[in-house]
């Protein structure tokens, strides 16, 4: 067995994809907390920034970690790190449930802070509990449905949004994409030599600047809100807001399930490429690190990123894990997140991005059976409602500010008679992580023609229906809104059923081919 290499040539652009991936989800967390939420900028930048750049710091260490040991198992130099940032839907659903209205009601921001962190806590604790039952949902869900739920993930929010973006600015983004086409989709590169990542932001630094998309005044204005504030513990009083976060904490259930089968899909995505990792370990680092960041402060959770294909796809291995969670903990603690993309266009960036999503949809199609490739596109849908959702829900907010008429007072049937499905939209949006799994099992258990799991995927959507964790915007028991999709779902069950009798009866066997 030989030295394991810590950095590889691919570990740059890797490095550089990740980070930039992480620090936009950073920024959009800011100027929610800065600009929705209102809470000053000190309190923000001193005590919430420093102990979310701490747990990206210690879950990217521990990815790390885990990949060297792979490496020192197998004797393997192939072996890619998972990669590790923040819960995205978590960030949008902490400041909108808790944090928005707490902050308006109190204009206290430590306490308001306080009940996101006791919520952070809650889901860490059931990320603690799952680890011990994640190997038998990885084998009871089949893996066509955790690859493609995890590529309708990775294609809507780490491919579409980056797209749009590229769009925004073509001469600097079309570019860097047909460099990725030529380097990381073609079997015969240019520039051999030069790493890919090196490559996009140099030349789309240099077009930036030269047609004037980059401003000189950025710079000078994001180095002033340099500062050193490291990670600090934020213990005094947190457990005496239990009962003003107990209202709260129903809404951690959802997204700590999410979470779980995002854990789930990424773990099972790293096998596929051959990175056998245990998903214990991965959802125990993610549970603790959360938990530290909480503790340090910090009510957003960490999680595992989408993408561990991609990464691997362009040479990838175990520093750019170190690399890029080091560099977010130092742009954290020294508040300078802005300075990175006042230099470097974010143009640039993100058709990286768009990659991880190409290649992420590619490995489901790719590793699943033929037959069962129908059921990849029932996985897309959640994931495409989820999407619009929040783009039409953030549009209607943007028009109600402008206009002076509030995003309550549009009304789903006007907006259908607009041909824009609303009430639809919410009902599959909501919930988009789990609906996507249980769609996704119904769909493969049905094409395999064994409905007892299409039964039990059934049941179980429709016990999640009844207490409003998926198709509803709220967590409730028996919500009138919900009751449609109880009883839907049961009636798929019951159809499932009668096929598993006529099955029985006829003596029809499983599909395998």
């Amino acid at each position: 067995m030989g030295t394991i290499t810590l950095w590889k040539k691919g570990d740059f652009a890797a490095s550089f994809g990740l980070f930039v991936n992480v620090l936009t989800d950073f920024l959009v967390m800011i100027a929610l907390l800065l600009g929705v939420v209102g809470m000053p900028k000190e309190f923000v930048f001193e005590q919430i920034v420093p102990g979310f750049g701490f747990a990206v710091l210690l879950s990217g260490l521990a990815f790390a970690y885990f990949a060297y040991q792979l490496a020192k198992k197998t004797g393997r130099k192939d072996v890619t790190a998972l990669p590790s940032g923040s819960s995205s839907p978590g960030i949008f659903l902490i400041v909108f449930i808790i944090m928005l209205p707490l902050y308006q009601q109190t204009q206290d921001a430590a306490f308001t802070t306080t009940v996101g962190v006791l919520w952070c806590l809650f889901e860490a604790f059931m990320l603690l509990i799952g680890a011990f039952f994640g190997e038998t949902l990885r084998k009871w869900v089949p893996r066509t449905v955790l690859l493609a739920a995890l590529a309708g993930l990775s294609f809507v929010f780490l491919g579409m949004n980056p797209m749009l973006q590229s769009f925004e600015m073509p001469i600097v983004a079309f570019v860097a994409i047909i460099i990725i086409f030529m380097n990381w989709l073609s079997k015969h590169p240019i520039f051999k030599k030069i790493p890919t990542g090196l490559l996009l932001i140099v030349i789309g630094t240099a077009i930036a600047w030269i047609f004037g998309y980059q401003n000189p005044a950025a710079v000078t204005e994001a180095l002033k809100s340099f500062g050193f504030n490291p990670p600090m513990l934020h213990l005094n009083g947190l457990f005496d807001h239990i009962d003003a976060a107990l209202p709260y904490l129903l809404s951690a259930v959802p997204l700590g399930l999410s979470n779980y089968i995002f854990n789930l899909e990424n773990v099972e995505a790293a096998a596929v490429c051959g990175d056998e990792y245990k998903t214990r370990d991965v959802m125990l680092t993610n549970g603790v690190c959360s938990a530290i960041g909480g503790l340090c402060g910090n009510p957003f959770p960490v999680t595992v990123y989408v993408g561990h294909a991609g990464w691997k796809e362009v040479g990838a291995g175990i520093g750019y894990s170190i690399a890029s969670s080091v560099a977010i903990f130092l742009f954290s603690i020294l508040s300078l997140m802005g300075l990175l993309l006042a230099v470097v266009p974010i143009a640039a960036i993100v058709p990286m991005l768009v990659f991880i999503a190409i290649v992420t949809g590619h490995q489901a199609v790719k590793e699943s059976p033929k037959f069962e490739v129908p059921a990849i596109f029932v996985c897309f849908f959640p994931w495409v409602a989820n999407w619009a959702l929040v783009a039409v829900n953030n549009a209607i907010s943007a028009a109600g500010k402008s206009v002076g008429t509030g995003a309550d007072q549009v009304s789903s049937l006007a907006l259908h008679n607009s041909g824009l499905f609303y009430d639809g939209l919410v009902a599959l949006g909501n919930g988009a992580p789990i609906t996507s799994v249980i769609w996704g099992c119904i769909a493969v258990f049905t094409i395999r023609n064994t409905p007892i799991g299409g039964i039990i995927a059934a049941v179980i959507a429709s016990a999640l229906s009844f207490v409003g964790v998926i198709h509803t915007s709220t967590i409730g028991i028996a919500q009138e809104t919900a009751m449609p999709f109880v009883l839907g779902y049961l009636l798929i069950a019951g159809f499932l059923a009668i096929k598993l009798y006529i099955n029985k009866k006829d003596n029809i066997g499983p599909v395998t081919e």
